[in-house]
């Protein structure tokens, strides 16, 4: 199945080999999982809780959206401006240049086009009407932060990837050009040619594979992008560790901290945040604007859709924590939301009609159309 991507092989394999992260057949996680991040008493959830259990998963109607495109047309005055489009996806406009992380516009988190969790919100943009990029970053190769109907759509521009070892084979394999691909170990930073921007790959507490037999083949990564003036820390998948601390003393001050905050379950403690631990490793960060991802697009937990948003909210007193909580699509500046109290605009949704209900067979959504940016 093409979905599923490509093993590393030849140099790029050795290479991964000689990582420090590489232990036997694969990567792991290297620093020491604190104690009480997972209950080890939870049963995790079965296939069948995964895919129907929970309650309130889905909001009762769609998001509210904001469009952003004109505002796109200004560069931002304070230099750094961000857009949230679904998920972990988000476009950075740092310093005159502009970075999307996790481009994720397919219907599913899956390898089938029929099958797996599939978004109850469509991203803010379409990817044909996104503005051109200067880089991708790919934090790791999990279907919801690695999409290869967003990446089939993108084959034909120029737009380069900086991602984490062994991922670049998927890229490849679905039809990127080697040249546009940059593979990083933990602590290796990239210049992307042409930009002031530099790429950094830090630690995260993660795992990685695309089906059931290539567990941990690829590595996961937090990402540090830095332009001239501003640096912007995104999180990928990770579990709360004491590298948070590492990362701000090496890569750090940061102005945006992108964590995520969905997708969270006692059995899974060691390798998601959720709200609570997420305000903990933006501590350890140095308390940066907090902008909130990994929410808002998919069910991919039994928690109800909006419990991230409003513990986060509830908890961040606690912590002092700036949060930065645009809608879907609302382009802000860190340093001018600040000023102004999060309005909590998830909370009126559940208080709209109910959604239609949707004929049967339930009609898919589009796949995502070949960008028209430039290509050359």
């Amino acid at each position: 199945m093409k979905s599923f991507g490509q093993r590393s092989e030849g140099l790029r394999l050795e290479r991964m080999r000689a990582s420090l992260q590489w232990m036997g057949e694969g990567f792991r996680n290297v620093f020491p999982i604190a104690a009480g991040l997972r209950d080890a008493a939870a049963p995790r959830p079965s296939i069948s809780e995964f895919l129907c259990g929970g309650e309130r998963r889905a909001p009762r109607a769609p998001l509210p959206l904001a469009d952003p495109r004109a505002t796109w047309q200004r560069p931002p005055p304070s230099g750094l401006r961000a857009t949230w489009i679904g998920h972990s996806t988000v476009l950075l406009e740092i310093d005159g240049h502009r970075v999307l992380t996790d481009p994720v516009w397919g219907p599913r988190a899956s390898p089938l086009r029929l099958a797996g969790p599939k978004r109850f919100q469509p991203a803010a943009v379409p990817l044909r009407e996104m503005p051109e990029v200067d880089v991708i970053v790919v934090s790791h190769d999990h279907y919801d932060h690695l999409d290869y109907p967003t990446i089939k759509a993108l084959v034909k521009s120029k737009v380069p990837f900086v991602t984490s070892l062994g991922v670049g084979a998927h890229l490849e394999a679905w039809g990127i050009a080697p040249e546009r691909i940059t593979e990083l170990d933990w602590w290796q930073s990239h210049r992307v040619p042409g930009t002031g921007l530099t790429i950094t790959a830090a630690p995260s507490q993660h795992f990685s594979g695309r089906h059931l037999k290539d567990r941990n083949a690829t590595l996961w990564s937090s990402l540090v992008i830095e332009g001239e003036r501003h640096r912007v820390f995104f999180s990928g998948d990770t579990g709360l560790s004491g590298e948070y601390a590492l990362i701000r003393e090496r890569l750090g001050p940061f102005d945006l901290a992108l964590l995520e905050v969905g997708a969270f379950h006692p059995s899974w403690g060691d390798i998601h945040l959720g709200p609570a631990n997420a305000l903990k490793a933006l501590d350890l960060l140095g308390r940066p604007p907090l902008l909130p991802v990994h929410w808002g697009t998919f069910a991919l937990a039994l928690h109800a859709w909006d419990e991230p948003a409003d513990t986060l909210l509830a908890l961040a007193p606690q912590h002092q924590a700036r949060l930065v909580m645009p809608r879907l699509g609302e382009a802000v500046e860190p340093v001018h939301a600040l000023s102004e109290a999060v309005q909590p605009w998830w909370r009126a949704v559940e208080g709209a009609a109910p959604r239609a209900p949707e004929p049967a067979p339930q009609p898919e959504p589009p796949m995502p159309q070949a960008v028209p940016w430039p290509l050359d």
